[in-house]
């Protein structure tokens, strides 16, 4: 067998092993293949011939050799083979080169989920690598070198991470809507004339909310559309064509605002239903919002407006409705709230700067 013959058959046909072919080793501190030892020329092939990603690195020097599995760790790294495990990995040098020296003293590391910044994409990069070090000996027992046995876990602990934060998130919810509800049914039943009307007024607020929390499920509870929300929380209280227009541009609202605009909503559409417009044939309510610069500023503008009900008189006493509109409306949107009953029907306004809003807020 030729030496051409015997080193085709050491190197394989794979890319790394062809990549071994084309360097001169000479000029390595390995030398020419041909004066490899045993020991090297077994590790070589060994290494080449793992499915496993697996990187050589022999001598005082750290000159690496890898295989074909361990190419997606390099990225878009220089090609790595021949070259010092220090050069190829400088970066994170000052994290594992004392894991290496550890190797070359005989000492094998296993290292799980280890975090390291890394530049194989042309910038730094947060990347987690489960990998041992094992040192290796030569023809005469000596260690030589180390076999760097490795496996990338970034996307396991992203996942990971990404978990904690979604469990955290919806702890955060859970514990936000409870005390929504907590205070709809502390105000529900101290207002109450009846256990009975008690009963049904709360039902149907958490009917409410359990809309909004739908649209904002649909989204991830990231934002929700403003017109999703005012529609689904006027559509049970719509019962004929034309008595409710809503209407305005694409407006994107955090969470915290979307709950709290569907239950002024469905507080304002209810009042409607028992004492205002929509409590008689013929009566109309509007709700329009804009964008329009106010003080310098782009801001937004809702209106909800009655017309073609009883004459309308202002209320004795403040109930949940007001409350929620008057206080917990204007702190959740962070702009001013407007109540107002002339006698040809009430009228709510709603305004707020654009700052006030989520980032995403305007679809443009």
């Amino acid at each position: 067998m030729t030496t051409a013959d015997a080193l085709h058959l050491f190197l394989g046909h794979s890319a790394s092993g062809q990549a071994i072919r084309r360097v001169d080793w000479a000029a390595t501190p390995l030398g020419p293949i041909n004066s490899w030892s045993n020991s090297l020329r077994t590790m070589v092939g060994a290494v080449l011939d793992s499915a496993f990603p697996q990187c050589l690195v022999w001598g005082p020097r750290y000159t690496l050799i890898h295989n074909d599995a361990f190419l997606p760790i390099l990225g878009k790294k220089a090609p790595a083979i021949g070259r010092s495990f220090d050069e190829v990995w400088a970066e994170a040098w000052h994290v594992i080169g004392s894991l290496v020296e550890r190797a070359y003293a005989g000492e094998p590391t296993f290292v799980e989920d280890h975090e390291l910044i890394i530049e194989r994409v042309g910038k730094p990069e947060q990347v987690y690598f489960t990998f041992c070090y094992s040192p290796i000996r030569d023809d005469d027992g000596r260690i030589a070198g180390m076999l760097d046995t490795v496996v990338e876990t970034t996307e396991k602990m992203r996942a990971q991470q990404q978990a904690r934060l979604v469990n955290a998130e919806l702890a955060h919810r859970m514990q936000n809507t409870l005390a929504v509800v907590g205070s709809i049914a502390d105000q529900t039943f101290r207002c109450s004339v009846s256990l009975e009307e008690a009963r049904t007024t709360f039902s149907r607020r958490m009917k409410a909310l359990g809309q909004a929390q739908q649209v904002l499920t649909q989204s991830d509870w990231r934002s929700a559309p403003m017109a999703a929300i005012i529609e689904g929380a006027l559509t049970p209280h719509s019962t004929a064509p034309g008595e409710i227009c809503a209407q305005g541009p694409p407006v994107e609202l955090s969470a915290r605002q979307a709950l709290s605009l569907s239950m002024a909503i469905h507080e304002l559409a209810t009042n409607s239903m028992k004492y205002g417009a929509l409590s008689v044939a013929g009566g109309e309510v509007t709700v329009r919002w804009g964008l329009e610069p106010i003080e310098g500023d782009e801001c937004l503008h809702l209106t909800w407006t009655e017309s073609g009900g009883p004459k309308v008189t202002p209320p004795a006493r403040r109930g949940f409705g007001s409350l929620l509109i008057q206080q917990v409306l204007a702190t959740d949107f962070g702009g001013k709230v407007i109540l107002s009953y002339p006698p040809e029907g009430l009228r709510f306004e709603l305004q707020t700067r654009l700052s006030n809003l989520n980032p995403e807020r305007v679809a443009r």
